[in-house]
């Protein structure tokens, strides 16, 4: 059983735990680096890396999503970013990488949103993408699935993401015709990765969606403000574990479906990636951190997509700082500094020979310490 903590008469919380407060343990055997695996596979698509980008503008663009496609991860676009509202936001976008201030950088976030999507721009950005020979894969939000998925449906897609802040299989709404995401996945012939959830019940119904992947977490890190405007937080390392625990219930279920976790939220570093995988996950959802590559979009800038929302946004505008190197060297390095921003999945790599683990899907046994340091 958790651990249960009574915080007042009457009221009981379940404590729960961040990634920073897990760590891992080695095993009795250690491994060569060269015969470890760091590849993921998804439905029919393989990846050298478990990394999937967060759908940020700030980090995500047509040529930034090849980019990361031929490094070995997935690269993901989104559909109501500024890429489908202008046929060249480069400017714009080096424009908000000049601001300094959260309060403009916030306003004029919400200026340039809303600029009307325009679905012919939306097939163009698949076709670019397309054309640069890797997975294609497009995100949408719930809200917005059922007008916007026959424009991505039909510009030809692999994958389909439909990621909010937090999504459920079950919306209720008096005022509009909810999305049944079981029905939605039924009617398609492609994977769908949805989410983010943060417990076990949540996971569990949307893996019965028919999903082929789920995001846990709410993309939460320094910059998010999900906790300070709608009060929601849960610590990733608790999230990541109960979704692996209703994967389990679910494969029990199902006689062998596996469902993929991908874990958002609180990942800066190679030892946070470890210890994601660690707790379960099966990749990871990176965002802040690609800012730091050179030629990101946004020029080191970051924001969250939901940042720019426009009557609550949450999350901050913020330069992450000077480029760290290429986005191969931030992937693969080598590092030249020792904080683990650098060879992000050189680090994972390493850290699964130093526990003797050949591949990520037996590095989700490793073992774990609570440290109360």
């Amino acid at each position: 059983m958790r651990d249960v903590v009574e915080i007042g008469l009457g009221k009981t919380a379940q404590r729960g735990y961040h990634l920073d407060d897990i760590a891992i343990v080695p095993s009795r055997r250690t491994r060569d680096v060269d015969d470890v695996s760091t590849e993921w596979k998804l439905d029919a698509y393989p990846f050298k890396i478990p990394c999937v980008a967060h759908p940020s503008d700030a980090t995500m663009s047509p040529d930034s999503a090849i980019a990361l496609g031929r490094l070995g991860g997935l690269g993901v676009l989104n559909a109501e970013g500024l890429w489908t509202r202008y046929e060249d936001p480069s400017k714009i976008l080096e424009e908000l990488a000049s601001l300094d201030e959260e309060a403009d950088a916030t306003k004029r976030l919400q200026e340039v949103y809303s600029e009307p999507i325009k679905p012919e721009l939306i097939a163009e950005r698949v076709r670019q993408i397309r054309e640069g020979g890797v997975t294609v894969a497009v995100r949408v939000s719930p809200q917005h699935t059922l007008a916007l998925a026959p424009v991505i449906l039909d510009a030809g897609v692999d994958l389909l993401v439909i990621q909010g802040t937090l999504v459920s299989a079950e919306h209720v709404s008096t005022t509009d015709e909810p999305l049944n995401l079981k029905e939605f996945i039924a009617d398609l012939d492609l994977p769908v990765i949805v989410g983010g959830c943060t417990d076990y019940k949540t996971a569990l119904h949307l893996m019965r969606t028919g999903a082929a992947g789920v995001i846990v977490g709410v993309g939460a890190d320094e910059w998010a403000t999900t906790d300070t405007v709608l009060g929601i937080r849960v610590p990733m390392a608790t999230a990541i574990a109960d979704a692996a625990a209703a994967r389990r219930d679910y494969l029990d279920e199902t006689g062998g479906r596996y469902v993929h976790l991908i874990a958002d939220g609180g990942i800066a570093t190679s030892g946070d990636i470890a210890k994601a995988i660690g707790c379960g996950a099966d990749a990871v959802m990176l965002g802040e951190p690609l800012s730091l590559a050179e030629g990101a979009p946004a020029g080191g800038a970051w924001w969250h997509s939901s940042a720019s929302h426009p009557a609550l946004p949450r999350g901050g505008f913020c330069i992450a700082g000077e480029p760290d190197g290429s986005l191969e060297q931030l992937l693969y390095g080598p590092a030249n500094s020792p904080n683990g921003q650098l060879n992000l999945f050189g680090g994972l790599r390493r850290a699964m020979a130093k526990c003797g683990y050949r591949d990520v899907k037996e590095f989700q046994k490793v073992a774990l310490v609570l440290d109360q340091s």
